[in-house]
């Protein structure tokens, strides 16, 4: 079995570029599954709605719940944002429990894409540029720099330091969780592969479950900082 990611090389426009096609494919795949589920979910809305429907109901009425309480009157704006950040992080961490590294590439594996940094760092520099624009538009330049003074000029110091380490550990987080899952699981499949790595399995399920759980949480706290007025 090949280990690593599925590495493709290009020349565009002059400069040399690097793509993990395995962490595209997946990506998308894991896109493509979302807009064909929430396709079948929103046929034939009913008073009285099918399990399929029942289970998103649930876990929107969570979320909208969790984003009114956090942010507001304003957090139906922001809600889109934060739902689909969530499905799509615990559909591409779920995607690695699948028997994916059975298709044998010439070149890497496929696997989970969020156990791709490039991908996580994506997602939180999405999310960095929407707190801050969205802070910028409520607060302008206040949300940022509070006065000309010695205290304004150390916290806006310390803001820009924040903005910093934020993204980095929401990408860290969530690619690393992912990632030493994924290894623990294959050790275990290299130690014995009828039984030992189940239980190892039903843990990386719930840990996927829960790390795409913890970006979307963090990311609901940073919008409501930005727009909140406390």
């Amino acid at each position: 079995m090949s280990e690593g990611h599925w590495i493709v090389n290009k020349v565009i426009l002059g400069h040399s570029m690097a793509f993990n096609m395995d962490t595209l494919i997946t990506m998308w795949a894991a896109m493509a599954f979302l807009i064909v589920v929430s396709f079948f979910v929103t046929r034939n809305l009913s008073i009285f709605p099918t399990k399929l429907q029942l289970i998103f109901e649930k876990i929107l009425g969570y979320f909208k719940g969790i984003t009114d309480d956090m942010i507001g009157e304003d957090g139906k704006k922001h809600f889109p944002l934060i739902m689909s950040l969530f499905l799509f992080i615990v559909t591409a961490n779920l995607m690695g429990q699948l028997p994916l590294r059975m298709i044998e590439l010439q070149h890497g594996e496929i696997a989970s894409p969020t156990n791709d940094i490039n991908l996580t760092a994506g997602l939180a520099i999405i999310v960095l540029v929407y707190y801050v624009t969205c802070g910028l538009i409520k607060k302008k330049a206040h949300f940022l720099f509070k006065g000309f003074s010695f205290e304004g000029i150390i916290e806006l110091f310390v803001e820009i330091l924040d903005m910093i380490t934020r993204p980095l550990t929401l990408a860290l987080r969530l690619f690393g969780n992912i990632l030493a899952g994924e290894i623990l699981v294959g050790a275990m499949l290299g130690l014995m592969a009828w039984g030992l790595p189940l239980p190892f399995m039903f843990f990386e399920v719930l840990v996927a479950c829960i790390q795409a759980l913890v970006f979307t949480m963090l990311t609901t706290v940073y919008i409501a900082t930005a727009v909140n007025e406390e």
